[in-house]
């Protein structure tokens, strides 16, 4: 069993992951994640992108109650 997430590595991800690097952040292993995808419950917006689903990593941080950085750097606050 692969070790978990941390909120810096989900931080760092780029816009769009692939669904098991999804499912690995939010606790969800492979097999799962593809049959919530494919059910259409996965707990965070899913796109099908030809043969693959890709996750925004955006609906990741706002699912985990991780806030991204704002302008300047600063944390977003929300608002």
């Amino acid at each position: 069993m692969s070790a978990g997430v941390t909120a810096a590595q989900i931080r760092k991800l780029p816009a769009m992951v692939d669904l098991v690097t999804a499912g690995r952040a939010l606790g969800i292993g492979r097999t799962k994640s593809y049959a919530l995808a494919r059910a259409g419950t996965f707990p965070c917006q899913v796109l099908r992108v030809g043969d693959s689903y890709l996750v925004p990593t955006s609906g990741l941080l706002i699912l985990l109650g991780l806030q991204s950085d704002g302008p300047a750097g600063r944390p977003d606050t929300g608002r």
